[in-house]
């Protein structure tokens, strides 16, 4: 029997998958018996533990792997990557619990982060902050209204399903509903040939506004969680001085993009080495992450506003590129660390916390909640003959900026009932909102499909009707 070219691509990268896992389990049995018997060679003579290398290959493969069957089924990668880290994460039922360390290790979990930081980068440098200031009311409106109503009923819904979880939980699981994956929506758009289309411009409009708001809250409400964890206080005025801190930030941003960023492309434009342009934008990203971070938020906010702040314009002192090039630059360096944050959230699934009756309610309704939000938000639209069910069911994925919230929330600590600490987002919760952002991840596509299709019929019967 001969095999088509497609199941040999299959069959290979099972059997790499295959040997991946056999070689990681046989480096973890010897890594566990030298540290029994007091071994002190191998990682600590290189400073690295080798088992990390053979991680992030097993990470990197899956990715590849997962993220390669779902772009064939037309699905986006990051699903591939997310389910394939929630296969691999939940082998222990079945008996391989060696890869457990995978989920806890300090280097991986580095990797991951800098990973999310590149890609909150490359959003910000997809963005166009002329543009959004041009957006129109429509686009504005919707993007309010795709904020406000999700985090009220995220919030109702987190209160009603765990109400022993503090306030501050409930509320961050509703922050964690507002945004809207552009790339996930843009490349629907593109692929049913209506990325041109009014409705369109109104979705990818208010879908990157979504991303700025969703970032400022999550700034106010992480910082207000920091803060609560640290024994200070959260009232509204410290809300109020978190997202005046955030918006000031963002405000600071902008203005470093106007008159510090063209210098430092000038000075780039005098360098002739090879890869001086890709490492000084990363260096801006890394430095803006930080600046975030020494300022109480959360570093994927600077990155964002790093790649918001780079206008084509900026690029006049570099003869030999423009902004496109950057993000063309961009795309190894991300395939390569970007995975490893989707596979990682997906390791800590807990496939078991679904037997619970109640984690199921939850997951559905956290969903329900998430879809309703945004078909709210297209109410907002002033403009006639545009098509709302279609721009709501574009605002509905949640893609990889629910996961990035979800990351944040489970490393978020708070103090409990009885004053013991614990994640803002447990295990059981984590897995409700990933379930979320698959679910509406999947399910934008054919809806807004079926909806401008609807439209047309419509619109075709209603020629028909007046031609006859």
């Amino acid at each position: 029997m001969t095999l088509n070219p497609y199941a040999k691509r299959a069959a290979f990268g099972g059997a790499l998958v295959f040997a991946s896992l056999c070689a990681a389990q046989t480096s973890w049995a010897a890594s566990m018996g030298e540290s029994e018997s007091g071994a002190s060679s191998g990682a600590a003579a290189h400073g690295l533990d080798p088992l990390v290398l053979l991680s992030v290959a097993i990470i990197l493969v899956v990715a590849k792997i997962g993220g390669e069957i779902f772009e064939r089924l037309r699905q986006p990668a990051v699903l591939g990557e997310l389910i394939g880290g929630i296969i691999v994460g939940n082998l222990a039922l079945i008996g391989f619990a060696w890869l457990e360390p995978l989920k806890t290790n300090e280097v991986i979990a580095a990797l991951a982060e800098i990973g999310v930081i590149l890609l909150l980068f490359e959003v910000g440098l997809e963005s166009n902050f002329k543009e959004m200031l041009e957006v129109g009311w429509s686009s504005l409106l919707v993007a309010i209204a795709g904020v406000v109503a999700p985090f009220f009923l995220g919030w109702w819904i987190a209160a009603y399903f765990i109400p022993d979880a503090p306030r501050l939980a409930h509320i961050f699981i509703g922050a964690t509903l507002c945004a809207t994956s552009v790339g996930i929506t843009a490349r629907v758009l593109k692929d049913i040939n209506k990325l041109q289309t009014r409705e369109a411009r109104v979705i990818m409009g208010a879908a990157v506004i979504d991303d700025v708001l969703g970032l400022l809250l999550l700034a106010v409400v992480a910082g207000a969680i920091k803060a609560l964890a640290t024994g200070a206080g959260a009232s509204a005025f410290d809300f109020g001085i978190i997202a005046l801190k955030a918006v000031l930030f963002l405000a600071g941003a902008i203005l470093a993009g106007r008159f510090l960023v063209p210098h430092l492309f000038h000075l780039i434009g005098r360098f002739q080495g090879r890869g001086v342009l890709l490492a000084m934008s990363l260096a801006f990203c890394f430095l803006m992450a930080w600046a975030a971070a020494k300022v109480g938020l959360a570093p994927i906010v600077g990155a964002f506003a790093a790649g918001l702040v780079l206008e084509e314009a900026h690029f006049e002192s570099v003869p030999d590129y423009d902004k496109s090039d950057l993000e063309k630059m961009l795309v190894p360096v991300n395939a390569l660390l970007v995975p490893i944050f989707f596979v990682l959230m997906g390791l800590k699934v807990e496939l078991r916390q679904f037997a619970r009756t109640e984690l199921l309610g939850f997951t559905l309704a956290l969903t329900a909640v998430a879809i309703i939000g945004k078909q709210v938000c297209s109410l907002a639209v002033i403009e006639r003959g545009i098509n709302r069910l279609s721009v709501g069911f574009g605002m509905i994925p949640r893609g990889e900026v629910g996961l990035i919230f979800a990351g944040i929330g489970a490393s978020l600590m708070l103090p409990d009932a009885q004053g013991v600490m614990k994640p803002v987002i447990d295990a059981a919760t984590f897995g409700a909102v990933v379930g979320m952002v698959i679910i509406t991840t999947l399910a934008a596509p054919p809806a807004l499909k079926w909806s401008f299709r609807s439209r047309t019929a419509d619109r075709q019967n209603s020629a028909a009707d007046v031609a006859g």
